[in-house]
């Protein structure tokens, strides 16, 4: 019995390895919980774990329904800031949420009474650098990309592996559809002259891309217009930054360097300027002001309306305790 159950338990450790192992390859984001600690009753264990994906699921068991969309919540937005954290949830006589930095502390008078740890790491997909181009600065960008921690894309018509060597991709035309799906897309454009103006319009078809031109002052200022008499629209001119670089280099290998210094300081920069998961993050759970467990709004029978807003619940005897007085409760959320 005993070693059957360690089996099953190696089986679905090996299924979660995968997973994240898929998502890696796949340039997907996801998040892996385990629980640390635990104190009775709970049907969890220190050192269960599960994989939450990018659509919200879990994979795994870190607890029963106290804990799932809680779980799942923080996990999503850990992978949107790519920042860790520690959930401790505990029983109390008075529901109540507190963050401290990466500590978020549950207060909830859930009837279960157990107290769960659990820590939350994100697995986020390297950012991707496209560099499109044949040049000396091109594939110095793409080693200097890898050593800096991006994923590389190499792109010139007709080009091969070899031509890019320590690329993780190679393009061989300016059809970039291939990278329509990356979210932290940084394109630089080191054609040098050859084909600058469609390299520049076929970066811009990454609609969520960061696109840089290498050029001087005047061929970046020719290459903008020629994409406006073509008809490209303001606003997509406005996300070329052109000249790359805030430095006058030389050497094609200065030009790479200060091209993907500028790269790195603006992920960085924006990185810092965005801590806040936006409002769609968080879309579809709600806190039950009764209980203060985190609640999936799609996957609860037990909601209402009051005072022009909906309220959703863990279960009918949260919903019915808030019918009886929903005054109290709202306090207490208020408070």
């Amino acid at each position: 019995m005993g070693r059957a159950a360690q089996q099953g338990g190696d089986r679905i450790d090996d299924a979660l390895l995968t997973l994240l192992a898929e998502n890696a390859a796949s340039g997907r984001p996801c998040a892996l919980a385990t629980v640390v600690r635990t104190e009775s009753p709970t049907s969890a264990h220190p050192g269960d774990k599960a994989v939450i994906t990018a659509d919200g699921a879990l994979h795994g068991w870190i607890g029963g329904s106290c804990s799932d969309a809680l779980v799942r919540r923080e996990a999503l937005v850990s992978m949107n800031d790519g920042l860790p954290r520690l959930l401790r949830i505990r029983p109390d006589v008075e529901a109540l949420e507190t963050r401290n930095g990466g500590e978020l502390t549950v207060a909830t008078t859930c009837p279960s009474g157990g107290t769960l740890d659990i820590f939350i790491d994100p697995h986020l997909p390297r950012p991707l650098l496209a560099v499109i181009g044949d040049s000396p600065a091109a594939r110095t960008l793409i080693a200097l990309g890898r050593v800096v921690g991006f994923r590389t894309c190499g792109v010139h018509p007709g080009a091969h592996d070899a031509d890019f060597p320590g690329a993780d991709r190679v393009l061989n035309s300016l059809d970039l559809s291939a990278l329509a799906e990356e979210d932290d897309c940084w394109v630089v454009v080191a054609s040098m002259g050859h084909y600058d103006d469609d390299a520049v319009a076929a970066a811009l078809t990454l609609a969520s891309a960061d696109v840089a031109l290498v050029a001087s002052v005047r061929r970046s200022a020719a290459v903008i217009a020629t994409l406006r008499a073509r008809g490209v629209p303001e606003d997509q001119l406005a996300r070329v930054r052109a000249p790359a670089g805030a430095r006058r280099a030389g050497a094609q290998e200065e030009i790479a360097l200060h091209a993907l210094d500028e790269v790195v300081a603006l992920r960085h920069d924006r990185m810092i300027a965005n801590p806040v998961a936006p409002p769609e993050v968080l879309a579809g759970f709600a806190v039950d002001p009764v209980c203060g467990m985190t609640v999936d709004t799609s996957d609860t029978a037990h909601s209402t309306t009051h005072a022009g807003q909906t309220f959703f619940f863990c279960c009918l005897g949260c919903q019915e305790q808030f019918l009886a007085d929903p005054a109290r409760f709202l306090r207490a959320t208020a408070g």
